[in-house]
């Protein structure tokens, strides 16, 4: 099963429930789909998930209290950071830097493509303005990338000449290919290593003197021993640097943006900061002056954003005031929306209940009956209809009165829900009449139970102001995999009740 079939479960379950669509309700409904499916979602997995990503004293705590739920420990983390020194604005400055550092020593290996991936990747998460945890992450990555990276395969090339493994430029142009001309030497190996130093490990994209030059090796491999291929693999290389460096003077382009936008923010924290101090204010100037000289490579972005991240640490006040009085609002809207969300579920209940019986009415049994047949439809989930009509119920009315029949009709209703199971649907259809869909049942078994509901009714003591009334119920029973359409299922019950009835009531048909 696809997370797209889940999703469409999970709308079919919420309508058929008839919950109020709200984020937790759907996220819920959804998780309980996706369980029932054996689908892993990490969404799924409560708070487990983020508590994994806090240090160990904060998920200590969070043990400790016994935060449950997310909402909890949002409550939680917001209470937490009130109390913290830094502020949360001086943390994410000192991650940001954090990560600039791993990003310059990084990409500082310009031979491998896969530093050019993850460098893009942290400039677009970078503008995205992303979070402090998705920003640790991202620097875990790099860490991670620098301490798996290997260039053993440059020894390679120990066999034509000297290999520096700090200069890729340095490498090619020392190789000494008058080896190859010996026989038996294996150009195309040679090759397959020349094409892949072609490649920028940067830019996006190959310049097309790099491009010919590769084609040309691909389909002559001895070529590599000419000094016209010496000229012009020279020169690939040369565009290949060059397009290197032009992609870090975009990315460092795309990183002066972010400093620009974080100086902005900052500055603007720190001006609606009602404690503003003289050293918070320096602070300031150190992000105008940052702003108005835009640094030109890494280290210099590094070396300013350090230094303004270890001003803010030492110095900025925590804005406590702030946090408190947004809490305050987040709770007041919070107990607004549960009142709300209360309100809503009450009136789509009682759109949904029979205001006599308090079973389900005829809109909503029409409802399960379409969700049954999906059932059957997709996965042959076979299920019964009984249709169930009180024997003289009119003459009820006329002997004793409209307010005794009502009376007739709750206990019987009382009686369905005793003998129902928890899976099965009883509703009202009309009138005296009523329906049960009775899932993962064949005929046999929903005759048992129809008989139940029978004889619980012909023993039941029926009572209206003092007075006994006699009571009996005819049903007619029919099941999913003898008829052709749902349709013609709830009249095939239909029939058979009328079966039940031309034969003398107080009976079930099919008997």
């Amino acid at each position: 099963m696809t997370i797209n079939q889940i999703v469409r479960n999970t709308v079919e379950r919420l309508k058929v429930e008839g919950k109020v669509w709200t984020p937790d309700t759907y996220a819920e409904t959804f998780c309980a789909e996706a369980k029932k499916a054996g689908f892993a979602v990490e969404d799924c997995s409560g708070i487990d998930r983020y508590v994994t990503l806090l240090d160990k004293k904060t998920a200590d705590e969070i043990k400790q209290y016994r935060v449950r739920t997310t909402a909890e420990l949002i409550r939680f983390l917001i209470s937490k950071m009130s109390r913290l020194n830094p502020s949360e604005a001086s943390i994410l400055v000192e991650l940001l830097s954090s990560l600039a550092k791993q990003m310059a020593l990084s990409i500082d290996v310009l031979h491998n493509p896969e530093a050019s991936a993850l460098a893009k990747k942290t400039v677009a998460i970078l503008e995205s303005q992303g979070g402090a945890t998705q920003i640790e992450l991202l620097k875990q990555a790099w860490v991670n990338f620098l301490s798996l990276y290997d260039d053993s395969f440059f020894m390679k090339l120990a066999q034509f000449g000297t290999v520096d493994t700090s200069n890729l430029r340095h490498t090619i142009e020392n190789l000494s290919l008058q080896n190859s001309s010996h026989e038996g030497v294996d150009y195309a190996k040679t090759v397959r290593l020349l094409l892949s130093s072609l490649v920028p490990s940067i830019a996006p994209t190959m310049d097309k003197t790099a491009i010919d030059l590769s084609q040309k090796l691909r389909d002559n491999p001895s070529y590599v021993a000419t000094s016209e291929c010496e000229k012009e693999l020279k020169m690939a290389i040369a565009m290949r640097v060059a397009l290197d460096k032009q992609s870090v003077e975009e990315m460092v382009s795309a990183l002066d943006v972010l400093l620009e936008k974080l100086s902005v923010q900052l500055i603007d924290l720190i001006e609606r900061s009602e404690n503003s101090s003289v050293e918070i204010k320096e602070v300031k100037r150190d992000l105008e002056a940052l702003e108005n000289n835009k640094p030109t490579d890494f280290k210099t972005a590094h070396k300013r954003l350090y230094k303004i991240a270890s001003t803010l640490e030492k110095k900025v006040e925590v804005l406590s005031k702030d946090l408190k009085v947004h809490n305050e609002k987040v709770t007041q809207m919070g107990k607004k929306i549960a009142a709300l969300e209360s309100e809503l579920v009450a009136a789509a209940q009682a759109s949904r209940e029979d205001f006599l019986t308090k079973l389900f009415n005829k809109r909503a049994i029409e409802e399960f009956l379409n969700v049954k047949e999906s059932e059957y439809t997709r996965h042959g989930r076979n299920y019964c209809v009984a249709m169930l009509d009180l024997d003289h119920f009119k003459a009820v009315n006329d002997t004793y009165g409209h307010e005794a029949g009502d009376a007739v009709l709750m206990a019987f209703s009382k009686i369905l829900k005793e003998e129902a199971r928890i899976s099965d649907i009883v509703g009202r259809y009309g009138g005296e009449e009523f329906l049960a869909i009775l899932g993962d049942t064949d005929l046999s078994g929903a005759k048992v139970f129809c008989e139940k509901v029978r004889t619980h009714v012909e023993a039941a003591h029926f009572m209206y102001q003092g007075e006994r009334i006699a009571v009996s119920v005819s049903i007619g029973v029919a099941q999913r995999s003898d008829f052709p359409s749902l349709k013609l299922l709830v009249n095939g019950a239909d029939e058979r009740l009328y079966d039940a009835k031309r034969k003398g009531r107080n009976r079930v048909e099919p008997a």
